[in-house]
Formats: C-alpha cells, structure tokens, sequence
C-alpha cells in the first residue's frame, strides 16, 4: 500500500489547521481594531453632545430706559462720569417693570441674579457704542447667568436642572419663557473672551492667543537648532563614542516623560535665569527643549532617506561637502523634516504637565498683548475648567476640548498633505 496518499491527508489537515489559525488571528485583530475605534468614537461623540451647548448661550429680552438721573451721566465724553455710573440700575430698573410684584429685598435679590454679573458692562458698551440712546428705551437681550443657562438648556431637553435656583425664580423664567423673552443665541464671548470665574463669561480666546504665542516661540527655537544638530549628527559628525552617546541620549529624551522637562524649566529658567512665571517666553523654552529630540530623530531619518547617488554626483560634479548639502541633500529631505516640525508642535500644543510647572497654571482674564505678557494656554485651561465646580464648566471644558482636537487634527492632517505634496519617490 502506498504512503503517499497517508501523507498527503496529513498535509491536507495540517492545512486545515493552519488556515483556522489564521482566520481565528485575523479575527482576534480585526476585533481589537473594532474595539479601538469604537472606544475613540465613543469619546469623541460624549465630548460632543456635552459641548455644542458651549457655543450657544441664553438671553433674557429686556425693555433699558438709558436715563440720565438713574446712570447719573450727563455727558458720555467725560470719562469720569462713565466710570462712577450706575450702570446696573438700568437692567435692575427693567426686571422691576416687568416684575412688579416681586418686592421684598431678598426676592429682588435672586430676580437681579437672573442676569450675569457682566450685564451692567454689557449696557455700558453698547450705550457708549451708540451715544444717540442716551435718554431713549430699546429692548436688549441680555446674558443670563450660568444657572439661569444651565435650566434653560435642561429644560428644552425635557428635563428642567433646579438645583440651584428657588421657587421664586423659577416662576419667572416660567413667565420670561411663555412670553418668548428667553432664547438661546449665539455664545460669541466663548470665542472671544479670556477666562472669567462666572461660567457665562469665559472664553478661549486668551488661551488661544497664548498658544499661539508661545508656539511660535518654541518653533523659531526648536526647528533650526534641530536642523543643525540633524545635519551635523548625520552628515559631519565623526562615528565615535562621542557621538554614539550622544545618539543614544537623544534618543532616549525623546521618551521622558513631559513633566521632566517642566522641572528643568522651573529649575534653570525660572530660578536660575529669573524669567517671570506663566509667560510665553519660559512657555516656548520649555516646550523647545521637549520638542527638540523629536525634531532632530524625524529631520535625521529624512536625511537618511535621501539616496546616496545624490551625494555621489553633487561631489563627482565638484561640489563641496557643504554645497553637496545644502544645494541637494536638504532640499530633498525638507518635507520629512517639515513633517516631523510639524507632529512635534501638535505634540507641544497638547502639552499640559511642563506648563503647570512653570506656572502658566494662573487665572488669567487679560488677552496677552506680547511674549512677555501673563498667559495661559489651551491644554492648561481645560484643566483649570474641568476642576470647577460649577455644572456650566462641564460644557466649557468638553468645548474647548474640540477646538483643541480641531487645532490637533488640522496639523496632523496639514503634516500629512504637505508630506504627500513635496516628497518624491525614488
């Protein structure tokens, strides 16, 4: 009897096997892949629903008398009358008119607390703005408070948030509803204004511009240095155990944690150098240094992926070392080395940990003007939001949290296409 059809049932079944396996491991990835993508979309959809309602804000219609003897103003032109006028009067005087009834002082109390503390500033804006309304009425929208916010929203959703306000108050927003006096509207302040402990007066814009800031002091900072020390390292640097060490060292900087190069910041630049806290400039230094390693590994290995025929005919063609490099080598390695720049600032922009550090943890209200001004950044605010009590927080933070992956998404993507645009294949 021949063995070979023995043989090959056992081929046959050991194939069998051996294709059960695979499927069962492709499975086991594909699940894996499907678990991942359903956790990030998870995340990304409750960041999403808590904060769309940052960017809307509610509004009470109120009937402003601009009165002289109430403001006690006369002439809008005399800065010192402006400034010593009651400009509270006006909203409170209109809440009194609508509300007639209410008179005892502590219901009078939680009636003025309907609107936001600003909203005597708010009035004061738009009469200087407009000088011709002084002694005339119109009707305003004026912002509410967070809690008056925070009930409003629950209530369009079916399900009224009155942990904060009393039966009084309830009443009326009940009226101010029924009446069509309470809206939501557009939350421009969100988009335009810097931090502020009353949650319906916060906004990103200070942040943003200290991100800003302090990015592009960590770019002007981190990117040539990194391109000189990747060119140096890769095409002028002996091979000894001077630059093996420091090889290695480069390498394993770019795997400290983040909060280590906080404590160099805190240590060398703000107790040594004496730079103030909390202000863009100590903010790019550190965030240079963190980045720098990341710069110089993605700027090197675009150098090595620059064939050596390159090299090979600049120098056969007389070329100096240097011109052979400037003139051919870095312009070829460029977009790898723009990409890398590019990952490493969306890196520096989600940093949190370095910063608190040096102190750019502060309450900051004031749009920073320069690197020298107080500042704070994106990633800190979010931290210092989502540790407020206040339940009008909640949505600030889960906003502000999608401008910051917006910002994120947009250099990943900018560093993708810009990869795809100028590389070229050999």
């Amino acid at each position: 009897m021949s063995k070979e059809p023995i043989y090959l049932e056992k081929i046959q079944r050991s194939l069998v096997g051996r294709y059960r396996t695979e499927r069962v491991f492709r499975g086991f990835g594909m699940l894996a892949v499907s678990l991942g993508l359903a956790a990030v979309l998870l995340v990304f959809v409750d960041i999403f629903i808590k904060g769309t309602g940052a960017f809307s804000a509610t509004y009470i219609a109120l009937d402003v008398t601009y009165e002289k003897d109430l403001l006690g103003i006369e002439n809008l032109a005399d800065q010192r009358q402006v400034n010593s006028g009651d400009w509270e009067a006006l909203y409170k005087q209109a809440l009194r008119r609508d509300f007639p009834d209410i008179r005892k002082r502590g219901e009078r109390r939680k009636l003025y607390a309907l609107v936001s503390s600003a909203a005597g500033y708010d009035i004061k804006d738009r009469l200087l703005a407009n000088p011709g309304l002084l002694g005339s009425k119109e009707t305003l929208w004026i912002l509410a408070d967070d809690d008056i916010d925070s009930y409003y929203k629950s209530w369009l959703d079916g399900n009224a948030y009155t942990a904060r306000l009393t039966d009084g108050q309830i009443r009326v927003l009940d009226t101010l509803i029924n009446t069509e006096r309470m809206q939501l509207h557009f939350n421009a302040n969100f988009l335009t204004r810097g931090d502020s402990r009353e949650p319906e007066q916060a906004g990103i814009w200070g942040a943003v511009i200290g991100s800003f800031l302090t990015l592009m002091l960590t770019l002007v900072l981190s990117f040539p240095v990194g391109i000189a020390a990747a060119v140096y390292l890769e095409e002028f640097a002996p091979k000894n155990k001077v630059t093996d060490f420091i090889e290695v060292n480069i390498n394993n900087l770019a795997a400290v944690p983040s909060i280590i190069f906080g404590l160099l910041g805190l240590a060398i630049f703000i107790n040594l150098f004496q730079i103030p806290r909390s202000i863009p400039v100590v903010g790019g230094l550190v965030l240079a240094v963190m980045t720098l390693p990341t710069i110089i590994i993605t700027s090197r290995a675009a150098i090595k992926s620059v064939p050596p025929s390159i090299r090979e005919a600049a120098l056969g063609m007389g070329a100096s070392r240097n011109q052979m490099v400037l003139h051919h080598v870095l312009p070829l390695a460029l977009p790898g080395m723009l990409t890398g720049a590019i990952i490493g600032m969306a890196r520096a922009l989600g940093e949190t940990a370095p910063l608190l550090m040096i102190g750019m943890v502060a309450f900051i209200v004031d749009i920073p003007a320069g690197f020298m001004d107080p500042a704070t950044v994106l990633p800190v605010q979010i931290f210092l939001w989502a540790d407020s009590p206040e339940r009008a927080f909640i949505e600030k933070t889960s906003a502000a949290i999608m401008v910051l992956l917006g910002f994120l998404v947009t250099m990943n993507i900018s560093a993708v296409w810009l990869r795809k645009r100028l590389e070229r294949r050999w």
